[in-house]
């Protein structure tokens, strides 16, 4: 049975074996073998006396598509699995799979966590959360009166219920897909208001306060910018969700011109704070789990104005 092979019992994990203190979990997603989220919980969970494995379920690896995601999820209580991150491209695929959802996971209309609870498949979000942690711990006193996001699939639902929640006056949203782009419109609308407007093409920044880009462009295996170059300018800030490379084009880019920088590891980091949690039931210390990514990255600069992974 593929979904068995493919969550084999962790034989191949040197000291691994069940017992009331140990965790299963893992991350089913397409091209994820640069993740460092195996290594995140992992570390949190020996520093916290737990045995912890985290394990990588490439689709593409598998050569399998989302079709299969079901197959996965049945399979994994079986083998003592306790749940999964879920990320691109099955973050709105795996819900008609799911038996509940949180609050959250349902106003964003996406999933990234999926805990396995008294056999019941349950459905969260910790993205949002990740996100506007990671803006407020970085970018505390970042001017919110005008926002672009580039990117409407899952986890640029939950980006933008981040940002509009923490006030956002005005959000534009572009993607590829225009459709997806007016979708996610509608439903923040019922939310936050007329706050929220669709643009068919990155329109002019001109008087824009952020630009986010909550799309994959910017990952190795989707090189580039979301966003033509001549478009940024020095009194915009700039966050990009992408942690592999933690400094995209497009970070790079703006930081040339001046930009104040948000990168994607702290959104990486506090979305990981929060499905230990749920994984787990333990408060993870997150201060911590900024000291373990940037032991993993070479002294990474989350954001361009001197607060690193080593702040608490």
């Amino acid at each position: 049975m593929l979904a068995e092979r493919a969550l084999s019992a962790p034989a191949d994990a040197p000291g691994w074996e069940a017992s009331p203190r140990s965790v299963l979990v893992g991350l089913i997603g397409s091209g994820i073998q640069a993740s460092k989220s195996p290594a995140l919980h992992e570390r949190e969970g020996e520093a916290q006396g737990l045995r912890y494995l985290y394990r990588l379920v490439d689709l593409d690896r598998l050569g399998i598509g989302v079709e299969a995601i079901g197959e996965l999820l049945a399979a994994a209580p079986r083998l003592g699995f306790a749940g999964f991150n879920i990320t691109h491209p099955a973050k709105q695929a795996v819900i008609p799979l799911l038996d509940d959802l949180s609050p959250e996971a349902e106003a964003i209309g996406a999933v990234n966590t999926v805990v396995f609870d008294g056999g019941r498949r349950i459905g969260h979000n910790t993205d949002a959360y990740g996100f506007g942690e990671s803006l407020r711990r970085f970018l505390p006193d970042a001017r919110l009166d005008r926002v672009v996001q580039i990117g409407a699939g899952g986890a640029g639902a939950a980006v933008a219920h981040a940002i509009l929640a923490r006030g956002a006056g005005a959000l534009t949203l572009v993607d590829l897909d225009a459709s997806r782009a007016i979708a996610l419109a509608k439903t923040l609308r019922q939310r936050f208001g007329d706050r929220v407007a669709v643009a068919v093409d990155p329109p002019s920044l001109a008087g824009t306060d952020g630009l986010i880009n909550a799309s994959p462009v910017g990952m190795a295996r989707y090189p580039g910018m979301p966003v033509p170059e001549p478009l940024l300018h020095s009194r915009l800030w700039v966050a990009d969700i992408v942690y592999t490379p933690l400094e995209t084009e497009l970070l790079r880019a703006a930081r040339r011109l001046g930009c104040r920088t948000l990168a994607g590891g702290g959104m990486a980091v506090f979305q990981a704070v929060e499905a230990f949690r749920l994984f787990t039931g333990i408060a993870p210390d997150a201060a911590r789990m900024l000291r373990h990514f940037d032991s993993m990255n070479a002294g990474a600069d989350l954001s361009s104005t001197n607060h690193t992974a080593k702040g608490g």
